[in-house]
C-alpha cells in the first residue's frame, strides 16, 4: 500500500473503542516500511561481504613485490642449434625473427622486450640460421659499421633474410637504447638481390668517378649523400632523412643513396633541378622523368 491508505488504515484503528464487551483504546506508536528495514539488512550485509572480499582478495606485500619484480627479469639467454648460438627465449616460437652479430646485442634486446633473436657469433653463416631464415621471416639488424656492412654482404649472398636494419652510423646494437632500437626496426628495408643473378640484361649507365667511388661507399650502410654540380660532397645522412632534407637543399647536381627511388624522391629531385638519382633499387611505381636521370646501382658500368 501506499503511504496515504496506509494512514488510513491506522487511523481507522486507532478510533476503535469497544474489542467485545470491553472497553478499549487503540494508540499508534510507530509505523515501520517493513521494506526499508529489509533494505538496510541487505546494504549492511553486502558493505560486509565486500569488505571480507577485499580483504581475502587482496595480495600481500610480498606478493605485489614479487609479481613486479617477475616482470623485470629479462630472462637467461638460450642456446640454439648445433653450433650453439646465443637465443633469445622466443626465438623458437617466433614467426619473426632478429637475427644479430653477437651475444651483446641479444642482452641488449631482450631488455627492451624483444626474445625473439639469435646471434650469428661470427662473420661466417651458421647453418641454423640458414635454416631459420628459410622457415621464417627473418629482419638481420647489424652494427653501423664496416663489420655490419661485410656481414651484410654475406647475409644476402647465402640466407634468405628479407629485411635489413641498421643501428646509425658509426654505433653498435649492444649499445643502443631502446628507442633507437625500435625506431632502427621500423626503419628496416626489403633486402637487396643485387647478389643474385639478373633477370634481364640492362643496358650500363656510364657515369663519373666521382659518383661511382661514392657508390661504393654507400651499398650496404642505408645512407645517402649530396653532390654538387662539381660532384663534391655536400652532405652524406640516413636514408630515412633524404626527402625531407632535399626539400631545403640547394645546388644539388647529384643524389646517391643506398636504398629504393621512389616518385616522392623523383618529385621533389624535379622540382629542385637535380639532374641525377642513383640508388640501390628503382621502384616499379615510379614514372620516367624527363628532368632527372634515374640509374641503379646494378646499372653502373664498372670503370
Amino acid at each position: 500500500m501506499d503511504r496515504v491508505s496506509t494512514a488510513l488504515i491506522a487511523s481507522s484503528i486507532e478510533s476503535i473503542n469497544r474489542v467485545g464487551p470491553c472497553a478499549s483504546k487503540v494508540t499508534l506508536e510507530k509505523i515501520e516500511d517493513v521494506r526499508e528495514a529489509r533494505r538496510k539488512i541487505i546494504i549492511d550485509r553486502a558493505k560486509e561481504i565486500l569488505h571480507k572480499w577485499t580483504i581475502e582478495s587482496m595480495p600481500s606485500v610480498d606478493e605485489v613485490f614479487k609479481e613486479v619484480s617477475e616482470t623485470l627479469k629479462l630472462g637467461k639467454v638460450e642456446k640454439y642449434g648445433p653450433e650453439e648460438l646465443p637465443a633469445g627465449p622466443g626465438l623458437e616460437s617466433a614467426k619473426e625473427i632478429i637475427v644479430v652479430e653477437g651475444r651483446a646485442d641479444i642482452i641488449n634486446l631482450m631488455r627492451c622486450g624483444l626474445l625473439n633473436t639469435v646471434a650469428l657469433e661470427g662473420a661466417k653463416v651458421p647453418e641454423a640460421i640458414k635454416t631459420l631464415c628459410k622457415e621464417k621471416e627473418a629482419t638481420a639488424l647489424l652494427d653501423g659499421d664496416r663489420g655490419g656492412d661485410l656481414i651484410l654482404k654475406e647475409l644476402q649472398q647465402v640466407t634468405d633474410v628479407k629485411f635489413i636494419a641498421r643501428a646509425p652510423r658509426g654505433k653498435e646494437v649492444e649499445e643502443l637504447n631502446c628507442k633507437e632500437i625500435f625506431d632502427a626496426l621500423e626503419a628496416k628495408v626489403p633486402i637487396l638481390e643485387q647478389y643474385k643473378p639478373a633477370k634481364k640484361e640492362r643496358p650500363k649507365a656510364e657515369l663519373p668517378k666521382e659518383v661511382v667511388e661514392t657508390i661504393k661507399t654507400l651499398e650496404g650502410t642505408l645512407e645517402a649523400v649530396l653532390l654538387n654540380d662539381k660532384l663534391e660532397q655536400m652532405e652524406r645522412l640516413p636514408v630515412n632523412q633524404l626527402a625531407e632534407k632535399l626539400q631545403q637543399a640547394e645546388a644539388v647536381d647529384t643524389v646517391v643513396f643506398d636504398g629504393i627511388i621512389t616518385q616522392r624522391i623523383v618529385d621533389i629531385a624535379s622540382e629542385k633541378n637535380i639532374k641525377r638519382i642513383i640508388a640501390s633499387r628503382l621502384s616499379d611505381a615510379v614514372k620516367p622523368s624527363l628532368t632527372v636521370q634515374l640509374v641503379t646501382f646494378p646499372d653502373v658500368a664498372e670503370g
